[in-house]
């Protein structure tokens, strides 16, 4: 099976000489993250959600066979932490027709205030159709039970498998894909650090459990400084092709 492996976001300051050539335009920088990597992660979707015409301009403007991740809004998963979600969930829907074959995984990244609410979970996956690709990201401990776990498989969701200061490290899948974000190291600072070579092994031989038990993979870098996720998630990457 596939594994898709690239970095949360691609247009930093500090990735200048690393992933880009010095000076180089903001606009100009996705151009230069598509000659190395076939997926992202957006963020910025996170903050502000694209307009319909962005996601259009987007399927553009990608290559073929590249594959795009988006991040659920802050106003669905913070700011109403998923309460009635049917407002957001139809402007997600409208959006996410316009990536066509380029899109990949709705993230859902729920807020480390949002403690373990089964029936709002439950209410709101209900509310994502089949055609979007979900996965759940819980920064609240107390989400993590067998309920919680049994409720992604029934929705074919995936729990969103984590690696970061503070964070659990929970091998479990849920869904017919994985789904891995690398936050960093860093034992004390979360996004911080560069993951030695062994990290990425180790990281690699669990990719290749994945793929033996018939799971496509998509694996986010989000450890940012100093191009810190562009060279790790290269590493990697070639790590499971050898």
């Amino acid at each position: 099976m596939a594994v898709h492996i690239g970095t949360s976001g691609w247009s930093y300051e500090h990735w200048q000489g690393v992933l880009y050539p010095h000076n180089t335009p903001v606009h100009d920088r996705l151009a230069y993250y598509v000659q190395r990597f076939q997926t992202v992660e957006l963020n910025s979707s996170f903050y502000r959600w694209p307009k319909q015409p962005t996601f259009a301009s987007w399927r553009r403007r990608l290559p073929d066979g590249f594959l795009l991740t988006v991040k659920a809004p802050r106003g669905l998963t913070h700011a109403k932490k998923l309460y009635a979600p049917e407002t957001w969930m139809e402007r997600i829907k409208t959006c996410w027709h316009e990536l066509g074959e380029k899109r990949a995984i709705l993230l859902v990244q729920l807020s480390p205030n949002h403690a373990c609410d089964y029936d709002r979970l439950a209410y709101f996956l209900d509310q994502i159709p089949d055609w979007i690709r979900t996965a759940v990201e819980f920064r609240h401990p107390t989400w993590h039970t067998e309920a919680i776990f049994n409720l992604l498989e029934q929705h074919q969701t995936a729990y969103c498998i984590m690696s970061g200061a503070h964070l659990p490290c929970i091998l479990r899948t849920t869904s017919s894909f994985v789904y891995l974000r690398l936050h960093g190291p860093d034992t004390q600072h979360l996004y911080g650090g560069s993951y030695s070579d062994d990290d990425l092994r180790w990281w690699a031989d669990r990719i290749r459990e994945w793929q033996a038990m018939g799971k496509e993979v998509f694996v986010y870098f989000n450890n940012d400084g100093g191009g810190n996720a562009v060279r790790n998630a290269e590493t990697l990457r070639w790590l499971c092709a050898t």
